[in-house]
């Protein structure tokens, strides 16, 4: 799986998920892959899409509610994982707990869907479609 960590989640969330996945997944944060937070959601959803296949954690709930971005998302073929407005606020080594609890089902996600837009909740094992 590709998965791109958006701005409003801390570097280290996605340098230290991208530690630990190495050799098995690509994890980057989007400072790291652009070298830039700054870019506008259009410009890196369009990058994203022409490269394929990339998933993208974020807490901006905006991508997956508010026109165009909801559509540009998808029509880019991405798949976005939101953590719920809970586990947004929780602090960073239980946000991480709580993406390597779902990990597999991420992953799962990745590999059979084109496109799409799923919750992370506070608990259970699921993810929600949004």
């Amino acid at each position: 799986m590709k998965l791109l960590v958006d701005n409003n989640l801390p570097p280290r969330l996605g340098r230290g998920l991208g530690a630990f996945f190495d050799d098995m997944h690509t994890v980057v944060h989007i400072r790291d892959k652009f070298g830039t937070g700054s870019l506008k959601d259009e410009e890196w959803i369009e990058l994203l899409g022409r490269e394929g296949r990339w998933c993208v954690l974020t807490a901006d709930r905006n991508i997956a509610k508010k026109r165009p971005s909801r559509h540009i998302f998808s029509h880019a073929g991405l798949i976005g994982f939101f953590p719920a407005p809970a586990v947004a606020k929780w602090p960073i080594e239980r946000q991480c707990a709580r993406v390597l609890t779902l990990w597999p089902k991420l992953v799962s996600i990745s590999e059979t869907v084109a496109s799409g837009f799923y919750e992370i909740s506070a608990t259970g094992d699921r993810l929600r479609a949004m």
